[in-house]
């Protein structure tokens, strides 16, 4: 069977302050995609939390990338590599994080789930009726410059290299989100 696109989670709700940065991140992914000669390099899911049928949407892909806002996550933000059924530390405002997802895939499908990353954008206000903080919109473009990074490598090493990096929210994070400042 040939595998499918990569596939991204992204997760949010747009009426909930900095819970918005997921949906935020999607747009921008959706016109850079279209932009790209209207290239899809990724399959996006968009819900406002993760559930446990997502874990059939990791069947046959190369790489899954959970994107999500956090609110203890160090600014900008943090991109890590996930395994099924660990300790996501309440990296997310959802109930259901990556890993259990990874879990569910791994126990229906009898298989390791693909490799899967979670890109957790910090957030500082999740209020009904907010709107995008000050200082999540700096993480925002942070994050951004990284998600267009790994959709033109959507390859496996080099999203690992990135993420081994031993402190990729307070290394690269800062130097990407100074990028986007003077961008802007």
């Amino acid at each position: 069977m040939m595998r499918r696109r990569p596939v991204v989670f992204v997760v949010g709700n747009r009426s909930r302050g900095d819970d918005a940065l997921g949906p935020l991140l999607l747009e921008r992914l959706s016109a850079w995609q279209d932009d790209e000669g209207g290239s899809r390099v990724f399959e996006v899911i968009d819900d406002f939390q993760l559930q446990i049928e997502h874990a059939l949407d990791l069947t046959d892909r190369p790489l899954a990338l959970f994107i999500d806002a956090g609110v203890a996550t160090p600014a900008p933000f943090t991109f890590n590599l996930l395994a099924p059924g660990a300790s996501s530390a309440t990296h997310s405002t959802h109930a259901l994080p990556p890993a259990a997802v990874l879990a569910v895939f791994r126990e229906v499908a009898q298989v390791a789930p693909p490799p899967s990353f979670v890109l957790c954008v910090r957030g500082e206000s999740f209020e009904l009726g907010d709107g995008l903080s000050a200082g999540a919109q700096i993480n925002l473009e942070a994050a951004w410059l990284l998600l267009r990074e790994l959709g033109r490598r959507p390859i496996e090493s080099a999203w690992r290299e990135v993420a081994g990096c031993a402190a990729v929210g307070n290394a690269i994070g800062p130097a990407l989100a100074e990028a986007a400042q003077t961008s802007v």
